[in-house]
């Protein structure tokens, strides 16, 4: 199995490479995230050299490229400092281009290489989180329109987003959950923020639909498949999670070992002392078992060998991994990295909240779980 890059995917993180080389971006980052705004100007600037068309089908002006180079792309802007998980809706069109109306692939497709955040789907609410067993938000069709009603919490992107795929229960059957492309400008909506321990460059809100207006072509996908197009999409969200979490890693682990050959203390470098090189063995081991873990998924994804619990594995696992790998860098760091600005105390932060956002980690174990006996049936 090779995982050397191709001389188009050596060109592509070449690209990127330029990009986060182009200005002194950490700033910028630093100042969206104590400000909780969504880096636009970074995000146009990846897109306007085609990130948001690496799976995008050639038909609809896309790429038509594969997960191994949506992995080559992730790594370079996040061992770069790049807050990757702002991008998790760009690579996600194939959803749209399997269930959605014209309409629907088009109002996203506009969209297309602008940087701006178009999409998100509404699931969680205040009864409703792993289990979606207790999830209130209803659909009542009258009078020839469709009414929304209920409550979706924890909702990232939900401030910004122009259009959400809400899942709600049919009010009528309520066995039945079907999702509505929703234009969050309509009225009957209402957005509240909600402030989080880290990922603050994407919103996370409150929202409430109150009777809100729709017709029968803002049906998402089909009828009553709510549920199982859930499902079937999660692997690239939880993929794209761990690839964030990897990239995150792979960026303190050098700033750490810079710092390790510069800061001198009894008269030599610290790197030269045998308890901060432990540090460094054992965050390589992570960085190498976190890269080799990605790569194959990728490698599988495009071959259509992709497990049912490879992508939550990844999830769980570098999560995790990459945590302990910050924890030791911002330890290395020490002063430097506890006060002031240093971007590993954000990494720290954002990867917290990593172990919930995206399916938390019971679920991820869960699902890994069953999937790894399965096969010993």
């Amino acid at each position: 199995m090779d995982f050397s890059f191709n001389e188009d995917q050596a060109l592509m993180v070449e690209g990127f490479a330029e990009v986060m080389r182009s200005r002194p971006w950490e700033k910028y980052f630093h100042e969206c995230d104590e400000k909780s705004e969504y880096p636009v100007e970074w995000v146009k600037a990846v897109c306007e050299i085609g990130f948001d068309r690496i799976l995008l089908p050639e038909e609809h002006d896309g790429l038509g490229l594969d997960w191994s180079t949506l992995a080559a792309a992730y790594e370079v802007l996040g061992r770069m400092g790049g807050p990757t998980y702002v991008l998790y809706q760009l690579p996600c069109f194939d959803t749209v281009l399997r269930e959605g109306t014209e309409e629907q692939k088009k109002a996203v497709l506009a969209y297309v290489g602008t940087g701006e955040q178009v999409l998100n789907y509404a699931m969680t609410e205040p009864s409703a989180g792993s289990s979606w067993d207790d999830m209130r938000t209803t659909y009542t069709r009258r009078d020839g329109k469709v009414y929304l009603n209920g409550h979706k919490t924890f909702q990232t992107s939900g401030m910004r987003v122009p259009y959400m795929v809400v899942m709600a229960r049919n009010a009528d059957d309520m066995s039945v959950y079907s999702e509505w492309f929703v234009d969050m400008s309509k009225s009957g909506i209402t957005k509240e923020p909600l402030h989080k321990l880290g990922l603050r460059m994407d919103s996370c809100a409150e929202i409430y639909f109150d009777d809100v207006e729709l017709d029968e072509s803002d049906l998402f996908g089909t009828e009553g498949n709510g549920f199982m197009r859930g499902v079937k999409d999660f692997d690239l969200e939880r993929f794209l999670v761990a690839l964030t979490n990897y990239g995150q890693a792979y960026c303190a682990f050098e700033d750490a070992a810079v710092y390790a050959n510069q800061r001198v203390q009894g008269g030599k470098a610290i790197a030269r002392h045998q308890l901060i090189q432990e540090k460094f063995a054992n965050m390589k081991v992570r960085l190498t078992n976190m890269r080799n873990m990605l790569f194959e998924i990728a490698w599988k994804a495009d071959n259509d060998r992709l497990g049912r619990g490879d992508c939550s594995m990844a999830k769980y696992y570098c999560s995790h991994a990459a945590f302990d790998v910050v924890d030791d860098a911002l330890q290395v760091l020490a002063g430097i990295g506890i006060t002031g600005e240093h971007r590993v105390q954000r990494f720290y932060r954002d990867l917290r909240v990593d172990r919930v956002s995206g399916g938390t980690d019971e679920v991820m174990l869960l699902t890994a779980g069953r999937a790894a006996l399965k096969e010993y049936r």
